[in-house]
């Protein structure tokens, strides 16, 4: 027997194989572990619809805001600044002021302008709104990535199912508290305002109506802690959480939960401006239409740092700084649909996928054993190289096993077997003709390979395909199958031809070719 560069390699794969599968295998706490998918370990599965409609009121609001934090800053006044669904409409009360209005409006993409005199109208172009509403399910699908990525879960899959609908799933989830805490994390909007109190009708706002509020301009709104307190705010937010850069949970000096924020930039100066402005006034905190604090305003506030207090315990806190952290979903989400997958319904179907991979497997082995002899063993050999390198693979890269995965496993095993038996019959052909044993095992693996290849190609092609335009599932399946096919290409190929290279003269010495290759003579 010698050494041979195929058989060196052969070696160190199946030595990576198990150094790198044994977590897995053994269940080790350290090393990289396959994570189980939903369908294996269980978990919960949802459609969420999103309302598109609302990402178009919700860009208008943007705008109208826009407006008057440009007519602040500049000093121009304005009149009867209102907006609806589709639109925004105000006047200027001094017409000195209309070239400076129109110039900044000009620099806002998407809206048609109409002006008339002092008086101005805006509204979103067709295009804009389309846009706009394709923008809410985009932002909707990153957004919701982001928190479940920061809430812990291990490959959660986030993806558009349709045009407007978005397929969430979670492996893991197993208690209905769990499944609680994910669903609230999900929908949050975590619609970040910062809104002046209107401190000249605030203490009428028991009395006013939501018709009333709006007449002036403003919106009425509750407390969070206690739904009977009333605040009247101005409807047009000072700023929002499109300016937020980053959230945390700290505690008060009582040691209770809470949220620290920062702004950017622009946020920073129109919160500073604001502030200094409004000295002994009021600054409403409101998250998701409700108010968390309203403190009075003593000084200007520079640097663009704030807090939301509220009731919180620190795992609620916690999560309110992911969705913050995360970003406002720019459209309210709705669940359409939720399908939650019990353990022991993942249990039976790993019992189910091992039972037909270790049925396949021996039934395999066998087959090549009596049928080919000792180049059966050589190819069950790579066989169960191959299974290994599969799993190290998967486990190196943190992938999911899902129940195609499984399946892609089981069918692997049939194709890494399939490329040794087109060798084993091209070498019989060989030596049936008369040719040396070296001849024959050079001449065979020659002559095998371009059927192995097409073969190959073609499967790893379709594979890829598979999972550039599958969903999750479907993606597990085209993982195990890509990695089964490049590791069988080392084993079936490289592997068994160092394996023969190394037993060539003790092949020839024997001239056994029955105990060899299953052929007499």
């Amino acid at each position: 027997m010698k050494l041979n560069y195929r058989i060196v390699i052969f070696a160190l794969s199946i030595v990576f194989g198990l150094f790198f599968s044994a977590p897995s295998l053994l269940q080790l706490q350290d090393g990289k572990k396959v994570t189980l998918g939903l369908d294996l370990q269980g978990g919960l599965h949802m459609l969420l619809g999103v309302k598109t409609e609302e990402a178009t009121k919700s860009r208008i609001k943007s705008i109208a805001a826009s407006v008057k934090h440009f007519s602040d800053r500049k000093d121009i006044l304005v009149d009867a600044l209102k907006f609806d669904e589709s639109s925004i409409s105000f006047s200027l009360l001094d017409a000195d002021d209309t070239k400076a209005m129109k110039e900044f409006l000009s620099e806002i993409d998407g809206v048609n302008l109409s002006v008339n005199a002092e008086n101005f109208s805006l509204s979103l172009t067709p295009a804009e709104i389309i846009k706009t509403e394709k923008l809410a399910i985009d932002q909707a699908i990153e957004t919701i990535r982001n928190r479940l990525d920061q809430f812990g879960l291990a490959e959660p899959v986030v993806a558009r199912q349709g045009e407007e609908k978005i397929l969430v799933q979670l492996a893991g989830i197993k208690t209905q508290e769990e499944e609680q805490r994910a669903r609230e994390l999900i929908s949050r909007a975590a619609k970040l305002e910062l809104m002046a109190v209107d401190e000249d009708r605030d203490a009428r706002v028991n009395s006013m109506s939501d018709s009333d509020a709006s007449a002036y301009g403003d919106v009425i709104l509750e407390d969070v802690k206690d739904s009977r307190r009333k605040y009247l705010v101005r409807e047009i937010p000072i700023l929002d959480g499109g300016m937020l850069t980053d959230a945390s949970m700290g505690f008060d000096q009582n040691n209770r939960p809470l949220i620290n924020f920062k702004l950017n930039a622009e946020g920073a100066e129109i919160f500073g401006d604001f502030t200094g402005k409004s000295v002994g006034k009021r600054l409403a905190v409101v998250l998701d239409g409700k108010v968390y604090s309203a403190p009075n305003i003593n000084e200007r506030i520079g640097g663009g740092a704030g807090q939301i207090s509220g009731n919180y315990t620190v795992m609620e806190a916690k999560d309110l700084a992911i969705a913050l952290r995360s970003g406002a979903l720019l459209a309210p989400i709705y669940l359409m649909e939720k399908r939650s997958v019990g353990p022991s319904l993942g249990a039976d179907s790993i019992k189910a996928s091992m039972i037909a991979l270790i049925g396949g497997f021996i039934l395999v082995i066998i087959f090549m054993v009596v049928y080919y002899r000792m180049a059966g063993v050589i190819a069950n050999i790579a066989l169960i190289a191959n299974l290994f390198i599969i799993l190290a693979v998967m486990s190196l890269f943190g992938a999911t096993l899902t129940l195609p995965g499984m399946a892609g496993i089981v069918l692997t095993v049939g194709m890494a077997v399939d490329a040794n038996v087109i060798i084993s019959e091209r070498i019989r052909e060989l030596i049936y003709e008369g040719k040396s044993m070296h001849k024959a095992i050079e001449d065979g693996y020659s002559n095998a390979m371009r059927a192995i290849l097409d073969a190959n190609i073609t499967t790893l092609i379709a594979a890829v395909v598979l999972y550039a335009y599958g969903t999750g599932a479907i993606k597990g399946f085209a993982v195990t199958i890509s990695i089964g096919i490049l590791a069988s290409m080392l084993t079936a190929i490289l592997g068994t031809h160092g394996i023969y290279e190394m037993l060539e003269s003790r092949i020839q010495k024997s001239k056994n070719n029955r105990f060899w290759f299953g052929i007499k003579g």
